[in-house]
């Protein structure tokens, strides 16, 4: 359905450069674009000028006055100041409205003049100088009106008459045209650098969530197996003497546990390396709490599981499994107790995970960052769930955690039921 959806936009509606603009024009391209001189656009324009009005020459000769080298001089400079046009864009325009007034008040012929005062108008507009194009575009079109209706009785070409209003209407259209395009233009051009910081910030937001999502994978699988390291190395060297088949014993259990470690390590780098593939092990989730109350029990904690977790979404089972191995951890490193109980319980459609322990808490530096009740707090909050974690009344320590379960995967569940059911009603 995405990819129908994604061929439906392509073949309907405006292309997707318009919407965000061309591949082309970004941030960086545009400052250099500004810092060029448009060498190539002005040539062409001043050469279309002055051939151009070679040939209205030819076509109103008996009607205006001729060429002559003075001509040629306004039609040069007044296409020549395009070279300025995006670094001032303003004089540029008040500029080549001065020079095609002057071209036309001496009663040259008519031609491809305007064009080039159609550029830098619209060049002006673009660069946000919209009231001094309006200005420059107003003045020459009222200076053009002034000669045509009143002046051309003092200017040359002698025997000039007045213009018709229509013809002064249809310049006067075509003056409305050239603004209206230069703002549309603008416009767009504004959306488009919204757009483009719009997607910047989001792709900055999105990059530091998946750097704090990285660090919390790395601190909860660190902290965890460095702790039960810890421990099983402390047991070690103390009964390297009188027991060595206990001491035998923590060592394979500092192996494993490393092991371990060091895969899922591997695992959250791998999401580095390549984000766009699929990760080779599934994430951790709470079918693996056996084995998480075993390696406690390894590091002398014995872990008592009340209650059966619903079925969650899978960032919701990594959320709880990561709650339940963090709060095990500070157990390990922070509480005398060598006594822990888990227990699970459901609200309507949030999940209810405690962790208790009898404490007292040792007050021993444990070595860690601190992080772990933070990153704790910031998994839940992610899924739209809270965290709350402090000492009981009655001593000892309490970390609980409200995660919202996914409706549509319970009631998933519910219907595969009811189906096997049927089926064996069946039979």
């Amino acid at each position: 359905m995405a990819v129908m959806d994604g061929q439906r936009e392509q073949g309907s509606g405006p292309p997707q450069w318009w919407r965000h603009g061309p591949p082309w024009w970004n941030h960086r391209g545009e400052e250099e674009h500004s810092a060029r001189w448009p060498w190539r656009s002005t040539a062409l324009i001043t050469a279309f000028v002055l051939i151009g009005s070679n040939f209205a020459a030819h076509a109103q000769e008996s009607e205006r006055v001729p060429l002559d080298p003075f001509a040629r001089v306004l039609l040069f400079l007044t296409g020549a100041a395009l070279l300025w046009r995006r670094r001032y864009p303003v004089p540029v325009v008040f500029g080549t409205a001065v020079t095609t007034l002057v071209y036309l008040f001496v009663g040259y012929p008519y031609g491809p003049v305007f064009v080039a005062v159609a550029v830098a108008c619209f060049s002006a507009v673009v660069a946000g100088h919209r009231r001094a194009a309006w200005a420059a575009m107003g003045t020459m079109w009222a200076g053009l009106a002034l000669l045509t209706h009143w002046l051309y009785q003092w200017l040359p070409p002698s025997g000039d008459s007045a213009a018709s209003w229509g013809q002064e209407i249809v310049i006067a259209t075509w003056v409305v045209a050239i603004v209206a395009l230069s703002e549309l233009t603008r416009t767009r051009r504004e959306q488009w650098a919204r757009e483009r910081a719009e997607r910047a910030q989001a792709a900055r937001r999105r990059a530091d969530e998946e750097r704090l999502r990285i660090a919390r994978e790395l601190h909860d699988v660190l902290a965890h197996s460095i702790s039960v390291i810890n421990v099983q190395a402390g047991v070690g060297l103390a009964l390297l003497d009188t027991d060595p088949e206990q001491a035998r014993t923590a060592l394979t259990t500092i192996k494993a546990k490393s092991k371990e470690a060091l895969g899922e390590v591997r695992q959250v780098l791998d999401t580095l390396r390549t984000p766009g593939d699929a990760p080779r092990a599934p994430a951790p989730g709470l079918d693996r709490l056996p084995e998480l109350v075993e390696q406690a029990g390894s590091a002398g904690l014995t872990v008592e599981v009340e209650g059966k977790p619903p079925r969650l979404s899978p960032g919701a089972d990594l959320a709880a499994f990561r709650i339940v191995q963090e709060a095990l951890t500070n157990v390990v490193r922070h509480s005398g107790s060598r006594h822990a109980r888990v227990h699970f319980g459901r609200d309507g459609g949030t999940l209810r995970l405690r962790v208790d322990d009898d404490g007292p808490a040792t007050g021993a530096e444990a070595g860690g960052s601190g992080n772990g009740l933070a990153g704790m707090r910031e998994r839940a909050a992610a899924l739209g769930g809270t965290i709350e974690a402090g000492p009981r009344p009655d001593g000892g320590f309490r970390v609980l955690a409200a995660l919202p379960i996914d409706v549509r995967t319970t009631e998933d569940d519910k219907s595969h039921k009811s189906a096997k059911d049927v089926k064996e009603d069946d039979r």
